[in-house]
């Protein structure tokens, strides 16, 4: 068994993608919202110092603390080149003081979590949603714009260009970048749980590096919505059902894939390995989703995870219902992915055929053209109904669009499965 130690290098930046989003989010927490774009430079030079000193000096025992300590240092020599001593001594003192001195909420109706408030501060109104959504992706939640991008089914150049615009906004509009009062929390939580959904989606499937899961990213996202669903101002219905769908697919997460990181789709899972405690809360916070009287998104995806979590096999799975549920969310969405899942209830409840038929009415189909799981299920369907030549091209499109080793494994053996000769074949 090889038990090489890993690299300083491979343990710097694991640490910075797990616990980056994280520092950036107390940095500007202690700092002042002001000074979110220092607390990001603050924590970019702590990793680029790790990277050169770690090599040499080895991992410190505590490679987090370190990374912490460095941001803090850094942040705060900018912070004295910035102002001179004599003439901003009481200031700076304050922010030493404030350093110091962590943040304590005035009432219960106060956020406690840095990255709550950073994520709240992030959605100020004179911004557009999507300039929202992508600094908060970006800025606190840690996210790449080619991570970003993929989860708008768009380019990394167009995130990058969004987050360029929105900076620029906020200097321009010289926008009061500051916690929110608690009074203002309920207008901003709508974005608040986009992005924590989104959030949570590039975890349960990542869209890029070596691993299907990034069960830390589910994890910090269930953690956030929990918080939210406890606070008096942010615990509605959405907020319920939001964390309800979370809960109900993070449950599965564990048999996603098998030991050797092989992708296992749904019929190939262990339930008996599924987290039933997990999916017992879910259920818990679904019926309190139900209190209100509109129904959201979140309220229908977590009822169609609810029909698959509580299923005792893949045949008891009530494919109608969730074919119901679909047809209501495809109403209240134009997303194109939502129209795209929808397809395979279709098939499943109608034949594939109709799932082929499902997907030609898409209306916004040329979105999914670069979509590795778009051509997967056509290829599927095409294979059901025995047309193996646009089942092999679709594949073959998927693998060529795959990012991730586990899905390009698995459309690999679907590829090879084709290729074997069936019955009727002379």
């Amino acid at each position: 068994m090889n038990l090489e130690k890993p690299s300083p290098g491979h343990v710097a930046d694991d640490l910075f993608r797990r616990e980056g989003a994280r520092l950036v989010a107390s940095l500007a927490a202690n700092l002042g919202p002001h000074r979110l774009q220092l607390a990001e430079d603050a924590v970019q030079e702590a990793l680029v110092r790790a990277l050169q000193t770690w090599p040499y000096r080895g991992i410190p025992e505590n490679p987090a603390a370190w990374l912490t300590q460095a941001a803090k240092n850094i942040a705060l020599d900018a912070l004295r080149r910035e102002q001179t001593w004599q003439r901003k001594e009481a200031q700076i003192s304050t922010e030493l003081e404030r350093w110091l001195t962590r943040y304590e909420p005035a009432d219960e109706q106060h956020l406690a979590d840095d990255t709550l408030r950073m994520l709240f501060i992030c959605f100020h109104p004179q911004l557009s949603l999507e300039a929202q959504l992508a600094l908060a992706l970006r800025t606190v939640c840690g996210l790449s714009s080619a991570e970003i991008g993929a989860a708008f089914l768009t380019s990394e150049a167009a995130i990058a260009k969004r987050l360029v615009r929105a900076r620029q906004l906020i200097r321009d509009l010289s926008l009061p970048f500051a916690v929110p009062a608690p009074s203002e929390l309920p207008a901003r939580l709508d974005g608040v749980l986009s992005a924590l959904y989104l959030l949570f989606n590039e975890g349960y499937k990542a869209s890029s590096g070596q691993c299907l899961v990034r069960e830390s990213l589910c994890h910090e996202a269930i953690r956030l919505v929990t918080l939210l669903a406890d606070h008096p101002l942010t615990q509605s219905p959405r907020t319920h059902a939001l964390l309800a769908l979370m809960l109900l697919n993070a449950a599965r997460l564990a048999t996603r894939t098998d030991d050797s990181g092989n992708l296992l789709r749904l019929h190939e899972q262990n339930r008996s390995a599924w987290d039933h405690a997990m999916i017992q809360r879910g259920m818990r916070h679904l019926g309190q989703s139900a209190q209100g009287e509109s129904i959201s998104e979140y309220h229908l995806e977590a009822g169609i995870a609810a029909c698959h979590s509580t299923a005792p096999d893949d045949a008891s799975t009530n494919w109608p219902r969730i074919l119901t549920l679909y047809d209501q969310l495809i109403t209240l969405t134009s997303s194109a992915i939502v129209a795209m899942n929808r397809a395979v209830a279709v098939a499943r409840v109608h034949g594939p055929q109709a799932g082929i038929a499902a997907l030609d009415a898409i209306t916004d189909l040329s979105k999914l053209e670069t979509y590795h799981l778009f051509h997967v299920i056509r290829a599927t369907f095409a294979a059901a109904v025995g047309n193996r030549s646009a089942a092999c091209h679709h594949f073959h499109q998927a693998e060529s669009l795959a990012t991730l080793p586990a899905e390009r494994d698995f459309i690999a053996q679907r590829i090879r499965e084709l290729a074997k000769p069936q019955k009727s074949d002379p």
